[in-house]
């Protein structure tokens, strides 16, 4: 998963020596803000002494943060981590209200999908009708004839704007 903003803050690094295997460690978190209508903050971990003077992170840089989400348990509570491993500076995010790269389906795929959307929706407002008033009453008569000439104006219309 990515995530794209601002860092906001870069919180104390923290280190200390493995119990069960006996080598140090190090670990510092980070908070990103991600920009939009509603911005939301997300603090991820940056695991290795190593990976943290690789990346160098540095409080307003913007950035793109690649990250896993992992659950850990510790005294019967059940806690999230999001590590990250990769960080790519000079990523400018996304204008508010943008679709993200790759979100777009392909044309055919777009076309396929409303033309069902479109026909399950007339097909559901036919059977919804029939299920209210009842086949007895729109048998035969003009309403029946009124709503199939709705439904299929309704497909045919849509399919021509698209």
């Amino acid at each position: 998963m990515e995530l794209t903003g601002k860092i906001i803050a870069v919180l104390p690094a923290n280190s200390g020596v493995s119990a069960r295997t006996g080598n140090p460690w190090m670990s510092q978190e980070y908070v990103i803000e991600v920009p939009g209508q509603y911005p939301k903050k997300c603090v991820f971990r940056i695991f290795g002494e190593d990976r943290i003077k690789q990346f160098n992170i540095q409080q307003g840089e913007d950035l793109t943060v690649s990250f896993d989400i992992d659950a850990h348990e510790y005294n019967g509570r059940w806690f999230n981590e999001i590590r990250a491993y990769n960080v790519n500076r000079g990523v400018a995010a996304a204008p508010v209200g943008a679709p993200m790269a790759g979100a777009a389906p392909t044309p055919t795929t777009a076309l396929l999908h409303a033309v069902a959307v479109v026909k399950a929706g007339a097909f559901a407002t036919l059977r919804i009708t029939y299920f209210s008033f009842g086949t007895k009453l729109l048998k035969g008569t003009w309403a029946q004839d009124v709503l199939m000439i709705i439904i299929i104006f309704t497909i045919v219309y849509y399919l021509m704007m698209n």
